[in-house]
């Protein structure tokens, strides 16, 4: 969080401590609560630019793809084992007839 937003934040909170000390209750609430509002959307909005590119996102993609490969290669050579005899196999039985 920037050092604006924790000023913002205590500006806020200062607000409301005078709005309830100086307003009506249910006026300084309505104050209080929409201040905390714009406040937190404001928190979540300062990281909105910050995010990865196209790039990164589909490189870390690529990465944890190249992860499940490289743990599932000996299912998949095996498959690839068991699809070649049965070609064979089928071959064979093809080219007796």
């Amino acid at each position: 969080m920037s050092r604006r937003l924790i000023v913002w934040g205590g500006v806020w909170l200062v607000g409301s401590v005078a709005a309830f000390l100086l307003l009506d209750p249910i006026l300084a609430s309505f104050l209080a609560i929409f201040g905390l509002c714009l406040w937190v959307v404001a928190v979540l909005a300062s990281g909105w630019e910050q995010h990865p590119t196209f790039e990164q996102r589909e490189l870390a993609r690529a990465r944890r793809r190249a992860e499940r490969r490289e743990k599932t290669k000996d299912a998949r050579a095996r498959d690839r084992a068991r699809w070649e005899a049965h070609q064979r196999r089928k071959a064979e039985r093809g080219g007796g007839r």
